[in-house]
């Protein structure tokens, strides 16, 4: 199995970026579906996107589209997060997903193994 471990996360300004990463401890993401979500007090758990490290397969939710971008490593042991242009309502815990299933998910129960969550916080 695969532990996802989050970091990176921090406060940042209106308008800022933030980079953050998402590590496999105890093995590699090769094969499995990896995703990021995200969690802001009172509301449900949201997909932000993912990447199918089988096909390649890079998606996003349409609130983050043109302002997020996923990346992984050549070792297969790391994807990125790279967020410009943040708003104040990208305020959230952010969380790093993984599931051996491989295939395209956006929907949080479709994943099995969670990341602790990191916080982001954008300032007006």
């Amino acid at each position: 199995q695969v532990q996802p471990v989050e970091s990176g996360g921090g406060l940042v300004q209106a308008g800022g970026s933030l980079r953050l990463s998402c590590a496999a401890s105890g093995s590699s993401f090769s094969g499995y579906t990896t995703g990021w979500f995200r969690q802001a007090p009172g509301k449900e758990r949201e997909f932000v996107g993912g990447i199918t490290w089988t096909g390649g397969s890079i998606y996003y939710a349409d609130s983050v589209k043109g302002r997020f971008t996923i990346s992984r490593d050549n070792a297969e042991k790391t994807i990125y997060l790279q967020m410009n242009s943040l708003k104040p309502e990208d305020t959230a815990v952010y969380y790093c997903a993984a599931d051996p299933y491989g295939g395209r998910r956006s929907a949080a129960r479709e994943y099995g193994y969670w990341g602790q969550g990191t916080q982001v916080t954008v300032s007006s």
